[in-house]
């Protein structure tokens, strides 16, 4: 036990008394100190555990699924009908020279699997509670095995995306290779999000009905339907105060050529999103001395 401990505890070893064994160690697991400290050894040290959290998630998600991962596809493509109805046809919302279908479709694959990622693993630390009383592993592993699961959908999803470019004419060029950027950040934003709900629903029960509401209004908050040109040019750096609205017209833009490219509100979104994650972060630390008892 000492051995494998090491690298990730502080460990005090007191002699006691066994009955009928004599003396043996009892080795007494303290927590890390300082908020900031993310104990990288052992999250390298239980690398192969979150991998298999990462599986059981996914294997979870399509278990007695008549369509299994067809969902993935299925949930985007069914809004995307629905947006080019009532904003394409009815509103005449403009997609800036591109078709609306693949001008919404482009904005709803990183919106899906944010909100797939947020709704994982926000309530990740709830869902595990059994997990988190019985043994130790490193408690940041629950929502980021939430973040890194939901990619496989990502993936999914964007086959369609890819086999609709060509029906229309568009072609993504060198713009493509920015692409594992905006999904970087994508996934950034979605951990920072997740930390923050994970460790509120721990103390909170009231955050999981919250949650569903919180990811719809964020939708419309987002440039999903529309493109962030509808903003009046002064208000368009503070609308880059979300943090999805420079994922959203960063994905559009790599691979569609249409939206707001990299600028100034791509740069505050950024901004918006490591100040989510260091947040997110020190709340986590905060929260997790007391989690086994709170969940």
């Amino acid at each position: 036990m000492t051995r494998h401990a090491a690298p990730f505890q502080q460990l005090r070893t007191l002699p006691v008394t066994v009955p009928g064994n004599g003396q043996r160690p009892t080795v007494i697991i303290q927590p890390s100190r300082g908020l900031l400290r993310l104990d990288l050894a052992a999250l390298w040290h239980y690398r192969e555990l979150l991998y298999f959290l990462i599986w059981r998630d996914v294997k979870i998600r399509y278990k007695q699924t008549a369509i299994g991962v067809a969902w993935a596809i299925l949930q985007p493509l069914l809004t995307m009908v629905l947006f080019a109805v009532v904003f394409g046809r009815f509103v005449g919302v403009s997609p800036e020279g591109a078709p609306y279908t693949v001008f919404t479709y482009a904005a709803l694959l990183p919106w899906y699997y944010f909100a797939q990622a947020v709704t994982e693993s926000g309530r990740s630390l709830v869902g595990d509670a059994a997990l988190i009383r019985k043994v130790y592993f490193p408690r940041l592993f629950l929502p980021l095995a939430g973040v890194l699961g939901s990619l496989l959908d990502l993936g999914i999803a964007s086959l369609l995306l890819f086999a609709l470019l060509p029906v229309y004419g568009i072609v993504p060029g060198v713009r493509l290779a920015t692409l594992p950027l905006f999904v970087a950040l994508a996934m950034v934003t979605a951990f920072g999000v997740g930390l923050w709900l994970s460790a509120l629903n721990a103390l909170y029960r009231d955050v999981r009905y919250a949650v569903p509401f919180l990811i719809q209004l964020w939708l419309f908050a987002s440039p999903v339907a529309y493109s962030t040109s509808l903003v009046p040019e002064p208000w368009r750096w503070a609308y880059g105060l979300n943090p999805m609205a420079g994922v959203v017209e960063g994905f559009r833009w790599a691979l569609t050529g249409r939206g707001a490219g990299p600028g100034v509100a791509l740069a505050v979104s950024v901004l918006a999103v490591l100040v989510v994650v260091v947040g997110g972060l020190l709340y986590f630390r905060k929260v997790e001395a007391t989690m086994a008892d709170m969940v």
